[in-house]
């Protein structure tokens, strides 16, 4: 097994025991919500790290420095807006994950060129990849019938 694989191997079963890191009585006012603070008080038992008290955050909780911050399948996430920035990846080591702000058109041209080049695309799944596709491909059956009846129509 190679050392890559080993390392994504780790960092997956430390994520199973990193616990929810929260703010101290987070419980007890909902003003202060859930986002993670550094115990400061003078009294904080918390910060004391007692054992009855919840985690706070240590460098030990950190992943591999290799594997820090790559998707589950081991490739680098990359956020793309247009297909240019698409050709400019490599699929062995990166993947992409299309922009929320790009439209359906755009989007349905994304998908195809990504399956040109073999490139992951981690957010939109296998079935909606293939009904873009569909609606691509039916676009341009509709086009070629449109140029079609237009040289019949000239024709005649």
């Amino acid at each position: 097994m190679s050392e890559f694989k080993r390392l994504m191997r780790v960092r997956f079963k430390q994520k199973m025991k990193k616990p929810e890191f929260l703010r101290q009585e987070w419980f007890r006012y909902k003003r202060l919500g859930k986002k993670w603070r550094k115990p400061k008080g003078r009294h904080s038992v918390m910060r004391l790290q007692l054992k009855h008290r919840p985690a706070i955050v240590k460098i030990g909780y950190r992943s591999p420095a290799l594997v820090r911050g790559l998707h589950p399948s081991g490739l680098e996430d990359v956020l793309i807006h247009n297909v240019k920035e698409l050709e400019a990846l490599n699929p062995e080591t990166q993947g992409a994950r299309v922009a929320s702000t790009v439209g359906k058109r755009k989007r349905i041209e994304i998908v195809k060129k990504a399956k040109e080049l073999g490139i992951k695309i981690f957010n939109i799944s296998k079935e909606k990849q293939d009904e873009l596709l569909n609606m691509g491909m039916a676009k341009s059956v509709s086009e070629e019938v449109e140029k079609v009846e237009e040289e019949i129509e000239k024709t005649e």
